[in-house]
């Protein structure tokens, strides 16, 4: 933990250019934080273990596909580190699933892709957390795998299709299956740089377009109002 006078040290791992903080730098430029990102599969994951908040973004690869993506021994043996340590950390789609597996949960595919706009049901536990700021606000749903709950940890939202999308782990971890980061002023990158996967799920493109247009102002707000109150109420 930062125990000095100086700013905490925030760590991003992304593990694709375009997936990125999105609409939650805005609220760690006005906290003053200047974000260090490191690149999976690029760059030393280290700074991972020790950095005073990680939070760790999307990407289209499984938690599993360890052989296909060796990084992610590393990733997961880092995030275990600092899990045990208590420091806190963000996961958010990958970032989530790897969080789930690092406390011993298991993350397997799901029966099929949830990709689109759509709400998400908070539980009771839920409604009294940082996710209150998105109970009426879609959010981007965009994800093909799922997860077991992990012993511990208190789930916060589901949806119909995929029970088990958000939980936090003590004060300090929050694991997020959708992204309340999306800025939908950037989502033509991610309609090309998904191209495949929106082919293969049969997506239609121009649809999902336009529910971005629809809900990304009213996501904006409620993204960063979810990162703040959740970075008030954590434990540096």
């Amino acid at each position: 933990m930062n125990t000095s006078s100086a700013p905490p040290q925030v760590t991003v791992v992304r593990h694709m250019a375009f997936e990125d903080l999105g609409v939650f730098a805005d609220v760690f430029r006005t906290r003053g934080l200047i974000p260090s990102t490191i690149d999976a599969g690029v760059d030393d994951l280290a700074p991972l273990e020790e950095a005073d908040l990680a939070v760790v973004l999307g990407g289209p690869i499984g938690v599993y596909e360890t052989d296909r993506y060796p990084f992610l021994k590393q990733e997961l043996s880092l995030l275990e580190k600092r899990l045990a340590a208590g420091r806190p950390t963000l996961g958010i789609c990958l970032g989530a699933q790897l969080i789930v597996r690092a406390l011993g949960g298991r993350v397997y595919p799901g029966g099929s892709k949830e990709i689109g706009w759509g709400s998400v049901r908070l539980t009771e536990a839920g409604k009294h957390s940082c996710l209150a700021a998105i109970e009426t606000q879609p959010v981007l749903h965009w994800h093909g795998d799922t997860f077991d709950c992990p012993t511990g940890a208190q789930l916060l939202a589901g949806t119909e299709l995929y029970p088990n999308q958000a939980f936090s782990y003590g004060s300090n971890v929050l694991a997020l299956q959708f992204h309340a980061e999306a800025d939908s002023r950037r989502i033509e990158q991610w309609l090309i740089g998904h191209t495949s996967e929106l082919t293969t799920a049969d997506i239609d493109v121009p649809t999902l377009r336009e529910a971005s247009q629809v809900h990304g102002e009213g996501l904006r707000a409620a993204g960063r109002k979810l990162l703040s109150d959740w970075l008030d109420q954590i434990e540096w």
